[in-house]
């Protein structure tokens, strides 16, 4: 049954994840921590916080992670599969459609509307995980460092991956002394 709950899972989400990768993390972290509870809201951000780091596309390293902790390697193999085939597939075969129909205005109406839900989906995802942060470091800690973070990216113009180094490096040096 877990693995096919696993596959199910994860192909809901990435089938349904219109937008790509970032697009999908609201629809993983449900079916993950509300529909499945394979892991706490705590232990998701952790996760993602590690997969964010790492280089390749963020859907399959949560699938790979979030597989092998459930069920092994056979665990990672299904929630890989789940991840990729279905989702090449239909990539396929709707660019194929799309492609065809590009100019309709139906199409271009549909592309559009579903910008607004994907941006809902990321700020309800962005305040459960500042909720989380508040929560483990407290009010100053998590202010100061959304505001370094913001401040990095779009005024300094900072690079992303220089960004979450740059946390990683503060969070072991100066939050693993402070937060018990």
């Amino acid at each position: 049954m877990i693995f096919w709950d696993l596959f199910w899972g994860f192909f809901v989400a990435n089938v349904l994840g219109y937008g790509g990768g970032p697009a999908s993390i609201p629809l993983l972290q449900n079916q993950i921590v509300d529909q499945y509870g394979w892991m706490t809201n705590q232990e998701f951000v952790d996760m993602l916080a590690l997969a964010n780091a790492l280089p390749g596309p963020i859907n399959t390293k949560i699938a790979a992670f979030t597989g092998f902790q459930q069920a092994g390697w056979l665990g990672v193999f299904v929630t890989s599969f789940a991840t990729i085939v279905p989702s090449a597939i239909t990539l396929i075969f709707l660019l194929k459609i799309l492609n065809q129909f590009r100019q309709s205005n139906v199409v271009r109406g549909m592309t559009m509307l579903v910008q607004p839900v994907i941006a809902i989906l990321m700020i309800e995802l962005t305040w459960d995980f500042g909720v989380i942060s508040i929560d483990s470091l407290g009010y100053v800690q998590s202010i100061g460092i959304a505001v370094f973070t913001l401040l990095a990216l779009q005024r300094w113009k900072i690079h992303p991956a220089i960004v979450i180094i740059l946390a990683f490096i503060y969070g072991g040096l100066v939050l693993s002394h402070s937060v018990s």
